[in-house]
Formats: structure tokens, C-alpha cells, sequence
């Protein structure tokens, strides 16, 4: 563990100390979310690179984001870690909690594949309740995670839900968690956000890979499959071009999405098309990033 991250998890483990359930991180993981087929600067893909250097990079490092990139996040992180964080190398590395088991991972937002890390992992990791773009006052360790527990157990009896699983109480959610989930969480803004300290290493800490169905027989699926002992599938998110909505992201969308569907020869998008989308129009990337989320909230299982 660097120095760096004992000192955010000190300073975390400082403001909050009520531990949460007992053995509660022995069995959730940490998920992170990613695309597979985003390209860096230097033409290469995601995977490409997570299969060549056999780390995982943070977008200071990359220079591309499934969410924002650069602008505010080095002040929410100094506001998170005070002190503790200067210059682009070294920084957290963003994911989930998985705490609901959601096939699609914790936070789809961020990516149609997603890593699972190993349970020691969350040893180095804080978590906050919402997403650090919110800047949340509620967070947590492993080691004291009660304050974050104890808000999702607030947000279900206030909304009847929480990480989109829906319960009439909080204890009937607690057993709802346990449950096991074949279909996707599509979990797009609710989730428990994981900041890993010490980096990702893919030989050590990723235990397996959940890829979307649409990257099967494509020259991805080796490359996700060199990652982790196990490669598994997600649902996956299917959607006619014909019924992207117009009321979630914006009029501009619908078009778009028919644009695509004929310009690539289909009918239906996926994970795999909108990539192709993504790699060959980096003018309207922020327009194509709706189109996944689209597809999160909309899609039918491929």
C-alpha cells in the first residue's frame, strides 16, 4: 500500500467509525466499469492496453472518461482527501460496491464490461453513499462502513429503493440483497462509488471479467479473456434504433441513434455498435455516451 493511500484511509476511517455488517466485504466485490473498445491517445484501445501493461490506468493517465474528465474532479478529490493528492499519477481508481450482485456491475454507467476485484482489495478502498461528482458527506472503509450502511438503509424507508433494488422496508431489502440476480441492476445513478487507493494490478487483484454479450467472436473477447481466470457474460443491452426516447437525453438522440443503425447496416444497437459509434465521431462523444445510457435504462436483454 503507498503512502498515499494509508493516509486517505486514515483520514476517511477518522470522520466516520461504526463498523457495517459483519463479513460484509469477505463476500461483495468492488466492480469496475469499463468500455473495452475506447481508444487512448496513442490509437490503442482500453483493453488493448489493460492486456499489454497489466494495470489499470486512471483518465489523468489515459486522457479519456466514461463520466467527466479532468475538470472538477481534482478539487472533489482534495475536498474527499485533503493533502493527500498531486499530479496525475497515483490517483484513486473509480468503481462500485457491488453490494446488490448486479450482473451488469455496480456502476454500468461507466462501461458495458466490467472487472470484479478481489475481496482484499476493499481493504484500500473507501466508499462514498452517491457518486463523488455529488460530493457526498456520507462515507466510509471497510473497516467503517456503518455511516454508509446506515444511509441506504434511510434512502429505502424514504424512497422504497436503493441501488434499484425495491423493498417496503429496510429489512426486507437487506434480504433482497442476498438474493441472486440474472437480470441486469441497470443501477445508472445509484450505486455505492469505490475509491481503490494503491492502484489496480490485473495478475493481482481482478478475479474475473463480465463482458457484454455483443464483443463474443470479436477481436476483443481474447483480450478480455488474457485479464482474469474467468470471463463471464453479462445480459447484455439490446435496443431498435427506431425506439431510442427522446425524453431521457434530449431530441438530438433518436437521430443519432438511426444514423448509426444505417450507417453501420442494423437495426437493433448495442454495446458493440455504439463503440464503433464512439471510435469513428469524437465530436459528438457526449451524444454517444447518452445513447449507453439509453441503452442501460432501456435495453433488452441480448
Amino acid at each position: 500500500m503507498t503512502a498515499a493511500a494509508r493516509r486517505a484511509l486514515a483520514h476517511v476511517r477518522g470522520l466516520f467509525t461504526s463498523p457495517g455488517p459483519a463479513g460484509l466485504f469477505d463476500r461483495v466485490p468492488i466492480t469496475v466499469n469499463f468500455h473495452p473498445d475506447r481508444l487512448l491517445a496513442d490509437g490503442s484501445s482500453v483493453a488493448e492496453r489493460l492486456a499489454g501493461e497489466g494495470v489499470y490506468r486512471t483518465q489523468f493517465e489515459t486522457g479519456i472518461s466514461n463520466g467527466g474528465l479532468g475538470g472538477e474532479r481534482p478539487a472533489w478529490e482534495e475536498r474527499m482527501f485533503p493533502g493527500v493528492y498531486a499530479g496525475p499519477a497515483g490517483r484513486p481508481i473509480y468503481g462500485g460496491l457491488n453490494l446488490a450482485g448486479h450482473p451488469d456491475g455496480a456502476s454500468p454507467r461507466f462501461g458495458s464490461c466490467h472487472l470484479v476485484l478481489d475481496p482484499g482489495v476493499s481493504r484500500r478502498a473507501t466508499f462514498s453513499h452517491g457518486d463523488s461528482v455529488m460530493l457526498p458527506s456520507v462515507v466510509g472503509t471497510a473497516e467503517t462502513f456503518g455511516a454508509v450502511w446506515a444511509a441506504l438503509l434511510a434512502e429505502v424507508t424514504a424512497r422504497g429503493q436503493a441501488l434499484n433494488v425495491a423493498a417496503g422496508t429496510a429489512e426486507e431489502w437487506v434480504v433482497a440483497l442476498a438474493e441472486p440476480r440474472t437480470v441486469a441492476g441497470r443501477a445508472l445513478d445509484d450505486y455505492v462509488e469505490a475509491q481503490v487507493h494503491g492502484g489496480i494490478t490485473v495478475g493481482e487483484d481482478v478475479t474475473a471479467v463480465v463482458a457484454d454479450p455483443s464483443f463474443r467472436g470479436t477481436a476483443y473477447e481474447p483480450l478480455l479473456r488474457s485479464l482474469a481466470p474467468r470471463l463471464r457474460w453479462a445480459p447484455g443491452f439490446r435496443l431498435p434504433a427506431d425506439d431510442f426516447p427522446a425524453d431521457l437525453r434530449g431530441p438530438e438522440v433518436p437521430p443519432l441513434a438511426r444514423r448509426i443503425a444505417e450507417r453501420f447496416g442494423v437495426d437493433v444497437l448495442d454495446a458493440e455498435v455504439i463503440g464503433r459509434a464512439a471510435r469513428g465521431d469524437a465530436a459528438r462523444l457526449q451524444l454517444v455516451k447518452y445513447l449507453w445510457h439509453i441503452l442501460v435504462l432501456r435495453g433488452r436483454p441480448a
